[in-house]
């Protein structure tokens, strides 16, 4: 299985849904950042299950335990190992699925490549896995600071509700990630409703990049763009990404699409802060479609180990949404990209003669 990520700055994840516990070893780090157990905590508590009635009521603490590569404070410049320890698995959740393909899972595909029957919780495959991306993204945050990069991420859409404007400082401090205030309630609704139906319910995250450094990403095949959207499109439950207008482009003729430049700079930003994979220092915006969680309650057709034909439904504790929880992980993917596209870019401007 592929569970690195990154050229210079590099994470590796380990751990299961219902195994001990999860976590991520990061090698690259410059030695002297400001971290501590406490700021990675803030981050892991953002994805934290059993906060909202919009979440999953496993009650877990998420409390990050740093191994190594931290001291006093600070970055010592070796790997810096955290473990978050798994105190709320309930694993016989899962026993009657233990033969059956849980609908819209990896279970199929991982038992087609690696001839694994289904895991607790989904194993490796759990959305659990991404806590473990959240607390290396903290050592990526604390890269960019100086720098004065930001990374926020909300949700615009819930089903058929979507957002009309973007409230950030509203956004994070609801428990849906709710950009826009007015449309709070009925995002809420919208949930309640499915979760009442034993059902989920997709919806829309959008990412935003402040102030990130001019340069950043490799023509041709490290293009920072497709280095973003192969980190998103890694978050399990993640099954379109669009950058700028995205899509809209399609529709549009060059001259409504192209951002053009005046005295003090570019007058729009369609591009999304990217062109020809390359930061323009203009912020760097996205937008995830996240699709509904696969886990419902409802009766579901399936087949199990032997090919038979068989009729599940599915128990635990699920996300009816997956939006709230997915921002977080998006901050952090996000984080770790441009922290590393920035090492490269110092490392290659170091190297000139």
């Amino acid at each position: 299985m592929s569970s690195f990520m990154g050229r210079i700055l590099k994470a590796a994840t380990f751990g299961e849904s219902h195994g001990p516990g999860l976590g991520v070893v990061v090698e690259g780090a410059p030695a002297g950042l400001a971290l501590d157990e406490s700021r990675v905590q803030i981050e892991l508590d953002k994805r934290r299950p059993g906060r909202s009635p919009h979440a999953s009521a496993r009650r877990e603490p998420d409390k990050v335990e740093i191994l190594s590569g931290v001291s006093a404070g600070r970055t010592l410049g070796s790997p810096i190992a955290m473990l978050v320890r798994n105190q709320d698995a309930r694993s016989g959740d899962y026993a009657e699925l233990a033969r059956s393909f849980r609908p819209g899972h990896a279970d199929y595909a991982y038992w087609r490549k690696y001839g694994l029957p289904p895991q607790p919780g989904g194993g490796r495959s759990s959305g659990r896995e991404t806590l473990a991306r959240v607390a290396a993204g903290a050592v990526a945050r604390a890269l960019m600071e100086p720098l004065e990069v930001g990374f926020a991420a909300y949700t615009v859409a819930v089903g058929q509700v979507a957002a009309r404007r973007v409230d950030r400082a509203f956004a994070l401090g609801d428990p849906l990630r709710a950009a826009d205030p007015d449309l709070a309630a009925a995002m809420a609704e919208e949930i309640q409703t499915a979760r009442l139906e034993g059902d989920s319910v997709g919806g829309l995250v959008e990412l935003a990049v402040d102030n990130p450094p001019a340069g950043l990403g490799d023509p041709v095949f490290g293009k920072l763009d497709a280095l973003l959207g192969g980190a998103m499109f890694s978050i399990g439950g993640v099954k379109g990404v669009e950058i700028g207008a995205g899509f809209a482009v399609a529709g549009r003729r060059g001259s409504q699409n192209n951002d053009q430049m005046g005295e003090q700079g570019f007058l729009s930003n369609h591009a999304g802060g990217i062109l020809g994979g390359v930061s323009t220092g203009e912020p760097i915006v996205l937008r995830l479609a996240v699709k509904p969680t696969p886990s419902i309650s409802r009766e579901q057709a399936t087949q199990d180990l032997e090919g038979r034909a068989v009729t599940i439904s599915i128990k635990g504790r699920h996300d009816p949404c997956l939006c709230p929880r997915v921002a977080p992980v998006a901050e952090a993917m996000a984080a770790l990209v441009i922290a590393d596209a920035w090492l490269v870019q110092r490392a290659l401007e170091r190297s000139r003669p």
